[in-house]
C-alpha cells in the first residue's frame, strides 16, 4: 500500500480555525480520516504546548497531505483538529532593523492517500502570508523544508531566498513570492461622488480573517440593534462583491472567499440528529473572536457557518453551492488563474456538490426538486417545487462545472451524467416553462385527464388555473419563462432572478431571451417604475397571500419577496441586457436607481407596487445593493468584461438524447423542437 507525506507547520500567531456548532466528521474535505501524528510531531506538539504559556495566543503544529497518486503531493496547511487551509507564521526580529524574518518548518510525516494535483506554488506578498500552498512531486525523500523570507515593518520585501526540495535525489526550486499581485489592472478613471460613496461602504463591509480579508458583511447599518444574521457573510449576497473586487482588479478577497468556504462544505451539518447529504455549502458564515481556556488575554478566530441550522424556517440553502461553482468560474474567466479551479480541493468541492445535485430520487423531471425558501427567496413564499430561479442556477453551475473539471478516469462518468442532465434540462425548460400569448391560448384549449405518451397537456394542466391578470397583461410580443411547474400546477408569476440568469446562462433560447428584455420594456413601469427591479410580478395579495405565505407579517403584498423592488438585481440586468445588445435598458435602470439609492442610505429593497417608499423592514446599507450598482457600472463602462460571464448557445445539447425512447415502441422526443426555435 503507497504512503504519502504529512507536512506540519508552527505558528505563533493567534489561531484561526473553523467553529462547528455539532460537532466535525473526523475526515476531511475528502472524507477520509485524519493523519495520525508520529513520535516526531508529537515531540513538537508537547515542546509548542509548554511554550503557550508565554504567548499572547495558542500554538499549533498544522498541516497534512492527502493524496491519491503517491507519485504526486500536495500540501496545504491545516488546523490538524479542524481541517481548515490556513498560513500562519512564525515572527522573531533580526537586529535592529526593523524588519522580521519568518520560518517555516516542514515536517515529514505519513497521511492516508487523498490528493491529486500537479506540482505548483501559490503564494502572495502583501505584507501578510496569505493561504499558501506548495504541490511537491515526487516521492517520501523530501527533506525538512525551511522558507525564509525577510520583510519589513511595512511588509515590502527586501530580501528572498530560494529554497530547494530534495525529492527522490533530485533538487526541486520552489520560488516563493514570485506571484504576481492582480491588483494592477485597477480601473484609474475618476469616480462620481455617489461611486466613490460606494466604494467606500462596500471597503468598509469587508470582513478579515486571521489578517486577511474573506467576505463582506450582509449589511452594515450602524442604527441596527438586531442584526439577526445581516452581520454575517453570505455565500449568494457576496457574488455581487466578488464581481466588483474582481473587475476592479482585487482579486485577493474572492481567492480567499473561495477557499474559505470551500473548506466548510466538508463539515458535517445537523439538525434534530439528521445530517443532509455531503457537498452542501453553508449559506452564511460568521468570524468570531473567541477566548482560549486557561489563557489569559489570548484568544482566537474562529468561523461559525450556518448550514440552515439557525436559518428562519431551517430551509437548506440549495443556492448556497450553485453560486459558489459559478463565482469559481468567474473567477477564473476575469484573472486568468485558472490554477485554483484546477487543484484537486476545488475539484472534489466540485464533485461534491454536483453529487448533490445529480444524485437519482423519485422526480420524473430532469429539474432540481427542492423544499420553500431555499434560494433568494428564502422564506415561504410557494415556490417548493422546481423554481425558475434554482433551475436557472443549476443549469449555470453544470455548464461552469464542465468547462471546469479535468476529464480523467475517475471524472468521466461525472461529465457525461453533466452533459446529459444539460441537454435534458435546457430542453425541459425551453419546451415547458416559457408561456406567451400564442402558448397562453393554447393552455386555454387543452383538454385533461389525457393518459398516453402522445399526450400535449402532459402534466394535466387545467386551463382554470390561468390568472385572469395574466390575459390582459401579456403583451403581444414578448413572453417569459414561468415560476414553477408541477404535475397540475404551473406558477404564472414572473421571477426577475430566474428568468435574467436564463439569458446570462442561455436556458432559454435567443428568441425567448429576446422576447424576455420585450416584455420587461413593455412592462416597464411593473417591473421597474420608480426603483429597479421587483422580484416577482405579480405579488400575492388577499385570501392568496394568506394562504400561500402562511399571513407573512415581512411579505405582504408589494414588499419584500412579495412583489419588493430588488436594486441588487441591477448588475444581473446588466448582464442580460449586454449579453442581448440592449445596453440602453440597463443604462436607463442604473440612472434611474443612481438618483435615489445613496440619498435613501443603499436599501436593501423598496415597498410599494412602484418602488416608492424604502422598505418597511429594510435594512440600510445593505452590502449588495452597493456591490450591484458598482458591478452594474464597471459592467456598462467595459462591456467586453461582460463576455468573460456570459455563456452563449451550446449546440450540442440540442443533440443529445439521452432518454433512449427509440428502443422502445414510444415516440421519439421532440429533441428538435428546442432547436428550431433557435434565431440563427
Amino acid at each position: 500500500m503507497s504512503s504519502s507525506n504529512c507536512i506540519g507547520i508552527c505558528t505563533m500567531r493567534p489561531c484561526c480555525r473553523i467553529l462547528m456548532g455539532y460537532g466535525s466528521r473526523s475526515s476531511s474535505v475528502f472524507g477520509s480520516a485524519q493523519p495520525k501524528l508520529n513520535d516526531l510531531v508529537t515531540h513538537n506538539l508537547l515542546k509548542l504546548q509548554s511554550r503557550r504559556q508565554k504567548r499572547s495566543c495558542n500554538s499549533h503544529i498544522v498541516g497534512y497531505i492527502r493524496v491519491i497518486d503517491p507519485n504526486r503531493r500536495v500540501f496545504s496547511v491545516s488546523d490538524l483538529n479542524w481541517g481548515q487551509t490556513r498560513v500562519c507564521k512564525t515572527t522573531s526580529r533580526v537586529g535592529n532593523s526593523g524588519s522580521s524574518r519568518r520560518g517555516i518548518l516542514v515536517i515529514p510525516n505519513v497521511a492516508s492517500d487523498i490528493r491529486n494535483h500537479s506540482t505548483s506554488v501559490e503564494t502572495q506578498v502583501n505584507g501578510k502570508t496569505s493561504f499558501e500552498s506548495i504541490y511537491i512531486q515526487g516521492g517520501l525523500n523530501v527533506k525538512p523544508l525551511v522558507i525564509d523570507r525577510i520583510e519589513t515593518d511595512h511588509g515590502d520585501v527586501v530580501r528572498e531566498e530560494e529554497s530547494r526540495v530534495e525529492v527522490n535525489g533530485s533538487n526541486v526550486n520552489v520560488n516563493i513570492g514570485n506571484s504576481k499581485g492582480l491588483n494592477d489592472t485597477k480601473n484609474e478613471r475618476e469616480l462620481s461622488d455617489i461611486e466613490k460613496e460606494a466604494w467606500s461602504l462596500l471597503r468598509d463591509s469587508v470582513v478579515s480573517y486571521c489578517g486577511n480579508p474573506v467576505g463582506t458583511l450582509a449589511a452594515t447599518d450602524p442604527a441596527d440593534k438586531t442584526p439577526l444574521n445581516y452581520d454575517q457573510v453570505f455565500i449568494r449576497d457576496f457574488v455581487p462583491s466578488a464581481l466588483a473586487f474582481l473587475l476592479n482588479g482585487e482579486a485577493d478577497i474572492v481567492k480567499n472567499f473561495l477557499l474559505h468556504t470551500l473548506q466548510l462544505q466538508s463539515w458535517e451539518k445537523t439538525v434534530d440528529c439528521h445530517s443532509p447529504g455531503q457537498g452542501l455549502m453553508p449559506a452564511s458564515f460568521k468570524v468570531k473572536t473567541v477566548p482560549l481556556d486557561g489563557m489569559n488575554g489570548a484568544f482566537e478566530e474562529v468561523l461559525d457557518p450556518d448550514f440552515g441550522e439557525s436559518a428562519i424556517g431551517r430551509v437548506a440553502p440549495v443556492d448556497s453551492g450553485l453560486w459558489w461553482i459559478i463565482l469559481l468560474r468567474a473567477y477564473g474567466k476575469i484573472t486568468g488563474d485558472y490554477a485554483l479551479q484546477e487543484r484537486v480541493d476545488f475539484q472534489t468541492g466540485i464533485r461534491l456538490v454536483l453529487n448533490l445535485c445529480l444524485k437519482n430520487g423519485f422526480d420524473m423531471f430532469p429539474t432540481l426538486l427542492v423544499t420553500d425558501g431555499s434560494c433568494m427567496i428564502d422564506r415561504r413564499m410557494g415556490i417548493h417545487g422546481h423554481p425558475l430561479e434554482i433551475q436557472a442556477l443549476f443549469y449555470s453551475a453544470l455548464r461552469c462545472s464542465r468547462e471546469m473539471l479535468i476529464v480523467n478516469d475517475g471524472t468521466k462518468d461525472l461529465v457525461a451524467a453533466i452533459n446529459n442532465r444539460l441537454s435534458a434540462l435546457s430542453f425541459h425548460m425551453r419546451e415547458y416553462y416559457w408561456v406567451d400569448m400564442k402558448k397562453i391560448n393554447e393552455i386555454y384549449r387543452y383538454k385533461t385527464e389525457e393518459y398516453s405518451t402522445d399526450a400535449v397537456n402532459k402534466f394535466n394542466i387545467y386551463p382554470d388555473q390561468i390568472p385572469s391578470w395574466l390575459v390582459d397583461w401579456i403583451p403581444e410580443e414578448g413572453g417569459y419563462l414561468i415560476g414553477n411547474l408541477q404535475p397540475a400546477h404551473m406558477d404564472f408569476r414572473f421571477f426577475t432572478l430566474g428568468n435574467l440568469w436564463s439569458i446570462v446562462s442561455s436556458l432559454g433560447t435567443h428568441k425567448q431571451n429576446e422576447g424576455i428584455l420585450n416584455l420587461i420594456e413593455a412592462k416597464w413601469d411593473d417591473f421597474v417604475a420608480q426603483m429597479p427591479l421587483k422580484i416577482c410580478y405579480p405579488a400575492l395579495e388577499y385570501e392568496e397571500w394568506r394562504i400561500i405565505t402562511g399571513g407573512d407579517p415581512k411579505n405582504t403584498p408589494w414588499s419584500y419577496h412579495n412583489g419588493g423592488s430588488w436594486p441588487t438585481l441591477l448588475w444581473q440586468f446588466t448582464l442580460a441586457c449586454i449579453k442581448m445588445g440592449r445596453t440602453e435598458l440597463a443604462q436607463k435602470a442604473v440612472d434611474l436607481a443612481e438618483k435615489r439609492l445613496s440619498a435613501d442610505q443603499w436599501p436593501e429593497y423598496y415597498d410599494t407596487k412602484s418602488g416608492r417608499f424604502i422598505g418597511k423592514q429594510s435594512r440600510l446599507f445593505q452590502t449588495w445593493t452597493i456591490a450591484g450598482y458598482l458591478t452594474s457600472k464597471m459592467l456598462l463602462e467595459n462591456p467586453e468584461k461582460a463576455s468573460l460571464l456570459l455563456w452563449e448557445e451550446d449546440y450540442e445539447l440540442l443533440e443529445t438524447c439521452v432518454c433512449a425512447l427509440t428502443k422502445t415502441s414510444r415516440k421519439k422526443c421532440s429533441r428538435l423542437a428546442a432547436k428550431s426555435q433557435i434565431a440563427v
